[in-house]
């Protein structure tokens, strides 16, 4: 979710006001997202590398997280919404933190939507995080460098419950993916919009669904074993949907 500054320094406004409207869009499209029936979410919304920011920009950010938080907790329930959170969240302010694991263990049971935070997060640092782990158990003797697979890695990430993202949006018409999911965006889809995050909302958003199932995803196959596989069952099914 990127251009809240600069969608507010384009109207002369403080890049705390370009904050503040990107968080209503955020709850479009955290709405949209329950609307059509999409399972999973996940919104980049700090990354560890926003800590170098301005303290005041920072302390404004996770005050505007917390009052979401609050003022969202009940929505989310009531639609059957899981929130979850992946990241080094021991860096988030107590009180940011004390009401992220209130939301989090408030919606615990629900099954229609997971929306996952990532907050304090970073691509790096997770993989970083995932290979010490790892590691540890390598040299307790719980596991054995020959058994580290994809699989066992992928277990060690932040996600290790959740499936690898199908589609990555890029707001703003940055054409980077700025530390975000590495391991995971391996074969996902990716939308590069010019509009900046407080603009994007649930219209274009279903642009950029529809632009994604116009895709033909292959995996590494041909366009001809796609069409005798179960991959290309399983995509047709998720365009039909």
């Amino acid at each position: 979710m990127d251009g809240n500054g600069r969608w507010a320094k384009r109207r002369s406004l403080d890049r705390v006001r370009g904050h503040h409207v990107g968080a209503e869009s955020v709850k479009e499209i955290v709405r949209a997202s329950r609307e059509i029936g999409i399972p999973w979410l996940t919104l980049y919304a700090f990354s560890e590398e926003n800590w170098n920011r301005p303290k005041y920009e920072v302390r404004v950010l996770m005050n505007l997280l917390k009052r979401f938080l609050k003022g969202e907790m009940d929505e989310m329930h009531k639609n059957g919404i899981r929130l979850r959170a992946i990241g080094r969240i021991e860096k988030l302010p107590a009180a940011t933190r004390n009401t992220l694991n209130e939301a989090i263990e408030y919606t615990a049971l629900n099954r229609d939507m997971t929306l996952t935070l990532a907050l304090s997060y970073g691509g790096r640092q997770e993989i970083l995080d995932a290979f010490r782990h790892l590691g540890s158990q390598v040299e307790h003797g719980a596991l054995s460098p020959s058994e580290i697979t994809e699989e066992t890695i992928s277990r060690s990430l932040y996600t290790s419950d959740i499936p690898d993202p199908e589609l990555l949006i890029r707001t703003s018409g940055e054409h980077r993916i700025s530390n975000f999911l590495l391991w995971q965006i391996a074969y996902t889809e990716i939308y590069v919009t010019p509009t900046l995050w407080p603009d994007f909302r649930k219209e274009e958003y279903y642009l950029a669904i529809e632009d994604f199932q116009k895709r033909e995803r292959r995996f590494g196959f041909t366009s001809e074993q796609l069409m005798k596989s179960h991959l290309y069952k399983d995509h047709r099914e998720t365009i039909d949907k």
